[in-house]
């Protein structure tokens, strides 16, 4: 078992006596040997598994020579575009390049292509036409069939023809990682691996195919959204792995992409083994001179406790990624990485965060899932919480007060989101007391994502309603224990739904909460969301409905702007989308209106609309004559 970074050049290769590699690992982050980094969990996986791993990281795409530099690997290259979509991680929504790139030593940006799972697949295949090509990651997992690429404005077809790649891995990996390893070690040609779970490859024919449920083809896909749309709510329906097809998607005569069902979710063992390899926790040294890698800072001091996610929110892809069936590791094994957190020389006494993609997910949803699988076509809180949904935060609770009565730890924090509807669903409230005396550093984070009940519908999230129950909740126990902790809520403007009238009514709550967001999300079509669909369909998959679509640049901005109206350099944006939506009413001086006029007569006094009251008294003046003059924001 290796207790040092994996080989990264052929002189560490000689230290450890290798000769070759089994595997090469072409990665487009920098190296970072910690479980928070799907390539560092795959790679030690396959350690564990008996096999040699070098890895590449960066390798630049313009000079063919550097895909030589640990030789040929005697199995297969793997290869990931990073921990983000290559373009997501190059590109803002507005379709801008991203000033710095977190994932690459120093933030420098331009270290990976655009589509880096493609680009660094066609440079293998110019030296290495024949050796077999395994792709995986975010990247690959989210464009393993036909799917609209919002960057090019168009309909992509299946990663897996595009790359050239032999196999493509969708999801986590680890079982599947393992079971191709095997069968390539055991001497089986890669085009006859076609067996396992988490998998997808091309077939020539469908002869050999079994229980396959056949998609439209790609041409046709092409010629009509519609069935686009069909397309995707069916693959949708079919990401359970108890469930799930087969499902295969025809590319002209000859060519099928072939999606295996997913793998099957690990056991609380399994997660267990997953997390206790010997992860040097940190970015590989030789990137120290280069200013080190920024990433790994937001998740040194975290623990994840769990994967999956039953909250089926439409722009989230973990349906399609992690699945929506809840895996979690045991309390031993979090409380002994925790410890060894403790013993790390930059450690403060801080764990930054327990969880997940939902923070208070520790179990299935229901008590059927780990045998069935989840209901196709009915998600677990929407559009209200099913009756069968299993609500209980114990566990949580217990793991918590374990980790914050270990040595060294002073406090723990819970900043990944807490799914308020679930909470609120649990009569006893005893979580939600202690995660307020305890687990709050100052500002709660939860995800409304938007006031009006019609684009809630359209998110897959519930009622403003509920929202506001958990607010009162929240608020009433701060006030009961003397603290002043707030929300910071995440909104999204520009959604499908999302209409001007839609985008006002979320400004005129934030005036009424007196709160300005720092920072909005605009919504961004990545690959394989019930979003994106919508976005470029105009339909609801769920339905079939007409979806009203906001794709116009000038609408999304002031969509945006709204959520900003007090920032003056958004004043003509907010002013335009008042007026376009007919909502003058809110031009003036009045306290209900969101700006002031543009020009004309003002009154002595004025107070900022929709301002703090605890923060009003700040918002006047006094001139030298005695009399109040008003502030222009």
């Amino acid at each position: 078992m290796g207790q040092d970074f994996l080989p990264i050049s052929r002189a560490d290769m000689e230290k450890r006596g290798w000769d070759r590699c089994d595997f090469v690992y072409v990665i487009g982050d920098a190296y970072v040997d910690h479980p928070s980094f799907g390539h560092a969990i795959i790679s030690r996986v396959l350690e564990n598994a008996g096999y040699r791993v070098g890895i590449i990281s960066q390798p630049d795409w313009r000079c063919p020579e550097s895909i030589l530099a640990l030789g040929e690997p005697r199995l297969a290259f793997l290869v990931t575009g990073g921990n983000m979509d290559s373009m997501v991680n190059h590109y803002t929504v507005s379709k801008r390049r991203r000033p710095s790139d977190a994932f690459t030593p120093g933030g420098v940006m331009g270290r990976r292509p655009d589509y880096a799972t493609v680009v660094y697949c066609n440079l293998i295949r110019q030296s290495f036409p024949r050796k077999p090509v395994l792709i995986g990651g975010i990247e690959a997992s989210l464009r393993r069939l036909a799917h609209y690429d919002y960057w090019s404005d168009s309909l992509k077809r299946s990663i897996l023809l595009d790359s050239q790649a032999d196999l493509l891995m969708y999801g986590m990996g680890e079982r599947s990682v393992v079971q191709e390893a095997d069968a390539l070690a055991g001497g089986l040609d890669i085009k006859d691996i076609t067996f396992v779970d988490g998998t997808v490859y091309r077939a020539q024919s469908l002869d050999q195919v079994y229980d396959c449920l056949m998609l439209p083809s790609y041409e046709a896909l092409l010629s009509d959204r519609k069935r686009y749309a069909e397309s995707f709510y069916t693959q949708y329906c079919n990401t359970d792995p108890f469930s799930a097809k087969r499902l295969a998607e025809p590319y002209g005569e000859g060519c099928f992409i072939v999606q295996n069902p997913p793998q099957k979710p690990l056991s609380t063992d399994e997660m267990d083994r997953v997390y206790a390899l010997p992860y040097q926790r940190d970015a590989h040294p030789s990137y120290e001179a280069m200013g080190g890698v920024a990433a790994i800072g937001e998740v040194r001091f975290s623990l994840t406790s769990n994967r999956g996610c039953f909250g089926g929110c439409s722009f989230c892809a973990l349906t399609f990624h992690q699945g929506r069936i809840v895996q979690v590791r045991s309390h031993d094994s979090i409380a002994a990485e925790a410890e060894r957190m403790t013993r790390e020389k930059d450690f403060k006494g801080y764990i930054h965060d327990v969880g997940g993609p939902t923070a208070n997910f520790r179990h299935p949803s229901c008590q059927k899932q780990l045998e069935k699988g989840v209901c196709p076509q009915r998600q677990c809180l929407f559009p209200t919480p099913c009756k069968n949904l299993f609500v209980d935060h114990r566990d949580y609770l217990t793991l918590l007060r374990r980790l914050r009565a270990i040595p060294g730890v002073k406090k723990v924090f819970v900043r990944s989101g807490i799914r308020f509807d679930y909470l609120l669903c649990d009569k006893d409230d005893t979580f939600l007391r202690e995660l307020v005396r305890h687990h709050v550093s100052g500002q709660l984070k939860v995800a409304p994502e938007h006031i009006s009940d019609p684009v809630l519908s359209m998110m897959g999230k519930p009622p403003n309603s509920v929202y506001r129950r958990f607010l009162e909740k929240y608020r009433r126990l701060n006030q009961e224990m003397g603290k002043k902790q707030y929300v910071v809520p995440y909104l999204m403007s520009s959604h499908p739904g999302s209409t001007l009238k839609d985008a006002v009514a979320l400004a005129e709550y934030l005036r009424d909460l007196g709160y300005m967001p720092e920072q909005v999300q605009d919504f961004y079509p990545t690959p394989s969301t019930i979003s994106t669909a919508m976005y470029y369909t105009g339909l609801d998959p769920r339905t079939m409905k007409p979806v009203y679509v906001p794709t116009n640049p000038h609408e999304k901005a002031m969509q945006r702007a709204l959520i900003q109206y007090r920032s003056p350099k958004n004043y003509a944006l907010v002013k335009e989308a008042l007026e376009r939506a007919g909502r003058e009413d809110l031009i003036g001086f009045g306290k209900e209106c969101l700006i002031r006029p543009p020009a004309g007569p003002r009154p002595a006094v004025w107070t900022q609309p929709g301002t703090n009251p605890h923060a009003a008294a700040g918002r006047t003046r006094t001139s030298q004559g005695g009399k109040k003059k008003s502030r222009r924001p």
